[in-house]
């Protein structure tokens, strides 16, 4: 394919119907003319094109625009340069104004009236959003990092368990939200835009507490709802070192004829500049994708196999996981695999089909500070984010074993545990992972399940547990790729308490588990083919930019035996950096404290700081955030105080606060 030239357009507006201006950043190939129109792909984020995700979009639309195709980076409203306050995450206003901006793409002379839409995270889910909306012009969608099912699969809450991470993520966007517009591209109106925008921010956090069972707030955007009607194909990838991982095959499972599946060893990261390695090419990935159903070019890509999956080989907890072990398969066509399962025996051994299977109860009430060794939800670096060693977890864990394996165990899917099992209390939660013991005993975390036992018959209508009545059980782990090896066991880790990536129920509750009952179902490769991915040239893809401060990250635990309690500590400063083009320097640091009590659930607490920074010579706009979140056995209480500087003077300072009722949780 001959390379064509292109150029960007810094700042284009979209005028919407409303009148509301939305800024775009557009690389357009040179020839692009009503008499060779091109197609284009957009991606629609509340991320700041100006200085956000600048290095990622100057690392791939340069090549989609060599390729013929234009790429257009919007801010949604309310956002970098867009006119406007923004009004929650992926709301109606936000998926109509998208529909919007793909009927402006396709109505420019230049554009050949197919647009693509692609993204990340935010723009993962708003891109299968808006497909399902049925613009005449989306031809195609790219996904990556997101979910079908905003409620299950989300950073709120995991089958009905409070997640740590909404609370880390209503912090960030209100940091984010923060920021000013650039004065170079909106002018004299950007100390207007800016106060508007602190004064009319949502608090995030009462809005989504606010909504704790799966209801009409959460079935909107989750297009899991009717897949029946989604209408275009979808390219949806995922990394097995990301939350965001049970996407792709709940895609390929719930619209076959529509999606394609690629999941890798990565973090929450493009595959091709991502860690874990091995890398992907995205770049020749999505234009092929994108000349197939933006251009009609018969390339092959619709023949692609229906999954893709890197299989993990027994990568080992690290400080910094550069590459991971392991092979990539494809499977043409994807059916509920085969399984494997494992159950008790009578010496407390996972086997299958056991002669002599386990009998009685065991209790089960684990320290409410077991988890440390989670990591985060979703991870952006292959170091301390990433789940550890699991044996400090599982020393606080209900573990069930496999003897040393005489042959290889490879599995693809989700696992899926069933048991049997009681509660002293009406509320309490479940957290089950699957663990690669190696031969030393080094413990992998393989996948996790979480589960609110009042929403073990659904999420909508939850229903307490009557305490020392027996209840049946079933959690779905998330999905997995990986290879147990020869001499490696299998483990089940049972937990109460999986802190703080799952927050305490108010009652600190012992379970009774019945151990003839324990089932673990594992979803067993079956027939594949061995495949190649293609690796990126380019080993270091991503631009590099004037570092004027370095940055720092950590992340510690500590544990305070005078006063019993524990505390687990993060902090990130991205370091001061100079964009070379638009000569903006940008900073963000951030403090995350969480502390509990191991024996005591309502000690629970959080507070977040955040501190962003925007510069110019002889400008600079910064905020400081503090966030705080505690509860009570009846509320949960969430306070926010956001403070706004220009040129070293205060210019906003507000103090909001709020008290939800629990709901089964």
């Amino acid at each position: 394919m001959t390379r064509k030239t292109f150029h960007v357009i810094e700042n284009e507006w979209i005028t919407l119907k409303d009148g509301t201006r939305l800024a775009a950043r557009i690389w357009m190939p040179d020839d692009a003319r009503p008499e060779a129109p091109v197609p284009a792909v957009l991606e629609f984020l509340p991320y700041r094109k100006r200085n956000g995700t600048a290095p990622r979009d100057e690392s791939t639309y340069p090549v989609f625009a060599a390729a013929g195709i234009a790429g257009v980076r919007v801010d949604i409203r309310g956002c970098g340069e867009s006119d406007g306050v923004i009004d929650g995450e992926y709301t109606p206003r936000e998926l109509s104004d998208a529909v919007e901006v793909i009927e402006w793409i396709a109505s420019q002379g230049w554009s050949n009236g197919s647009v693509g839409m692609m993204g990340i995270s935010w723009g993962g889910f708003n891109g299968l959003q808006v497909a399902a909306l049925k613009p005449p012009a989306l031809k195609a969608v790219i996904s990556i990092a997101s979910t079908v099912d905003r409620y299950n699969d989300d950073i709120h809450y995991k089958n009905g368990t409070h997640l740590s991470a909404q609370f880390a993520w209503a912090a960030t966007m209100s940091a984010y939200q923060s920021r000013s517009p650039d004065p170079e591209i909106v002018g004299e109106r950007w100390r207007d835009m800016w106060l508007e925008r602190l004064e009319g921010e949502p608090f995030f956090m009462e809005e989504w507490l606010g909504h704790q069972r799966r209801d009409a707030f959460w079935r909107h955007g989750s297009i899991c709802e009717d897949f029946d009607g989604f209408p275009v194909p979808a390219l949806v990838i995922a990394g097995w070192a990301d939350g965001y991982r049970n996407t792709p095959l709940k895609a390929v499972e719930g619209m076959p004829a529509q999606a394609k599946a690629l999941i890798g060893p990565w973090v929450h990261k493009y595959p091709h500049f991502a860690y874990p390695k091995p890398r992907a090419d995205f770049h020749a990935e999505a234009i092929a994708w994108w000349r197939r159903w933006l251009c009609d070019e018969e390339n092959g890509a619709e023949k692609a196999p229906q999954v893709r999956a890197y299989i993990l080989d027994g990568p080992r907890p690290a400080l910094w996981r550069e590459a991971d072990p392991g092979y990539w398969i494809a499977k043409n066509a994807w059916s509920s695999p085969e399984t494997r399962t494992l159950a008790v025996n009578a010496s407390g051994r996972l086997e299958g089909n056991p002669t002599e299977p386990a009998s009685g109860t065991t209790l089960l009430r684990s320290p409410l500070d077991t988890g440390t060794a989670a990591g985060e939800f979703f991870t952006l670096k292959p170091d301390s984010e990433m789940p550890g060693d699991q044996r400090s977890d599982d020393a606080g864990s209900l573990v069930f074993d496999s003897r040393a394996l005489g042959e290889e165990v490879v599995i693809l899917g989700q696992p899926v545990l069933k048991l049997r099992l009681s509660s002293s209390a009406p509320l309490a939660n479940l957290a089950a992972r699957l663990v690669d013991v190696h031969p030393d005993g080094t413990a992998t975390r393989v996948c996790f399940g979480l589960l609110n036992l009042a929403h073990r018959n659904g999420n909508a209508e939850p229903q307490v547990l009557e305490p020392g009545k027996p209840a049946d059980v079933e959690l779905v782990l998330d999905a997995c790729g990986y290879r147990f090896a020869p001499g490696h066991r299998i483990r089940l880790s049972l937990s109460s308490a999986y802190w703080p990536t799952m927050l305490p129920p108010p009652c600190d509750a012992t379970l009774d588990v019945d151990l003839a009952s324990v089932r673990l179902d594992l979803p067993l490769l079956g027939d594949h083919d061995r495949i190649e991915v293609q690796e990126p040239a380019n080993p270091d893809p991503l631009p590099h930019y004037e570092v004027l401060e370095e940055g720092s990250s950590s992340r510690i635990v500590e544990r305070d035996l005078e006063n019993g309690v524990t505390r687990y500590r993060v902090s990130e400063d991205t370091g001061l950096n100079l964009h070379p083009g638009n000569g903006l320097c940008t900073r963000d640091i951030t403090e995350q404290v969480w502390s509990i009590a191991p024996h005591d659930p309502l000690s629970m607490t959080a507070e977040i700081t955040s501190i962003c920074v925007t510069a110019r010579d002889g400008w600079e706009t910064r905020t400081r955030s503090t966030m705080t979140l505690s509860c009570t056995a009846a509320e949960w209480i969430v306070s926010e105080r956001m403070e706004a500087f220009h040129d070293g003077h205060n210019v906003f300072d507000r103090e909001r606060s709020a008290r939800i009722a629990r709901d089964h949780m």
